[in-house]
C-alpha cells in the first residue's frame, strides 16, 4: 500500500491496490474520517485531500460537524432495547406509545441536535413549540384525525417528556 502525508502529517493519502484511487484520512473533531478522492493521480488526490481536509475543518469550527452522537441515534438505540427489557413489565400500546411520540413530536425538534446540545432550555423551547403549533397539521402524523386549535393535555406534554428523559437515560449508558 502506498502512503503519503501533506498538511505536515495532518492528512494521510493512501491506495490500497495499484491502479486504484487515491483515499484520504484525517482525525478532526477527536474523530478519524475518510474519504476517496476518486482520482488515480497522486497530484490531483494531493489537491482533493487539502480541500477535504479544509473543508472538513471549516465546518468543525462553524459547529456543523458533529463528532458526537445524535439524538436521531440515541432513540433509535431505545426504541431497539426498550420493548425487550420491559416484555412483560409494561403493555404493548405503551411501548408503541413511545416510539410514536418520538417520530411524530420528539424527532423533528431534536432529531438532528447532538446530545450536548439539548439542555433545559431547549427542553423548554420544546415546551412552548407544542404549546404554540397548534391548528397546523403535523407532517409526520399518520392520523387523519382532524387538525384543532386546541392545546395539546398537561399529560401529552408530560409523556413526550418522559420519553424525551428515557432516550437520553438510555445515551448515558451507553457512553
Amino acid at each position: 500500500m502506498q502512503r503519503h502525508e501533506i498538511l505536515g502529517g495532518k492528512v494521510q493519502i493512501y491506495r490500497r491496490a495499484e491502479g486504484g484511487s487515491w483515499h484520504c484520512s484525517a482525525s478532526v473533531g477527536n474523530k478519524q474520517r475518510r474519504s476517496s478522492t476518486r482520482t488515480d493521480s497522486l497530484a490531483l488526490a494531493k489537491q482533493v485531500a487539502e480541500d477535504w481536509y479544509l473543508g472538513l475543518r471549516g465546518k468543525l469550527h462553524a459547529g456543523v460537524l458533529k463528532s458526537e452522537k445524535t439524538f436521531k441515534e440515541a432513540a433509535s438505540q431505545f426504541i431497539r432495547e426498550y420493548e425487550v427489557i420491559t416484555e412483560g413489565q409494561r403493555s404493548v400500546r405503551w411501548t408503541q406509545g413511545h416510539a410514536i411520540r418520538l417520530r411524530i413530536h420528539l424527532l423533528p425538534f431534536f432529531g438532528d441536535m447532538g446530545l450536548s446540545e439539548i439542555t433545559a432550555g431547549r427542553v423548554q423551547e420544546y415546551r412552548v413549540h407544542r404549546m404554540s403549533s397548534r391548528g397546523v397539521a403535523n407532517p409526520h402524523s399518520r392520523s387523519n384525525r382532524p387538525v384543532t386549535d386546541k392545546a395539546p393535555a398537561w399529560k401529552t406534554i408530560h409523556n413526550e417528556i418522559v420519553t424525551l428523559r428515557q432516550v437520553l437515560h438510555t445515551a448515558v449508558r451507553h457512553g
